[in-house]
């Protein structure tokens, strides 16, 4: 992983950084279940979404809003993440558990992934993207 939250007056901002687009989806993904439920979180229950943006940013919003969803409403608690992205389609396979208590209790809730202050850009090293979790 390699991300890091940075200062922001209100909300979650994560910086990440990744030498491919999956690798940096997944860091996104990983640094949402950080901040949500901690870092005790194991796998076992898989889950398969598919995705179509018309953008990078906007795939990316859109995958991790269906993950916050998901992860409400079925009350499961995901570990990882399989990425692939052809253009602005994404199919994932997602690794995860229920929801417990006792175990990922410690985490902050999400309430929304913003587009506020969204980018995703690319240079010689690779990607990097700044995101809001509103809190």
């Amino acid at each position: 992983m390699s991300f890091v939250e940075v200062p922001h007056t209100a909300d979650v901002k994560i910086r990440a950084m990744a030498p491919t687009l999956e690798t940096l989806f997944s860091d996104a993904f990983a640094a949402l279940m950080q901040v949500l439920y901690g870092p005790d979180r194991n796998g076992g229950k898989k889950r398969k979404i598919t995705l179509d943006a018309e953008d990078q940013e906007s795939l990316l919003r859109d995958f991790l809003s269906e993950v916050l969803f998901i992860a409400e409403v079925d009350g499961l608690v995901f570990s990882g993440a399989e990425i692939h992205i052809e253009g602005c389609h994404l199919s994932a396979t997602l690794d995860g558990e229920p929801f417990d208590r006792r175990r990922h209790a410690m985490g902050t809730e999400v309430k929304g992934i913003s587009y506020s202050g969204l980018a995703i850009t690319r240079d010689a090293n690779g990607y990097m993207l700044d995101i809001v979790f509103d809190v």
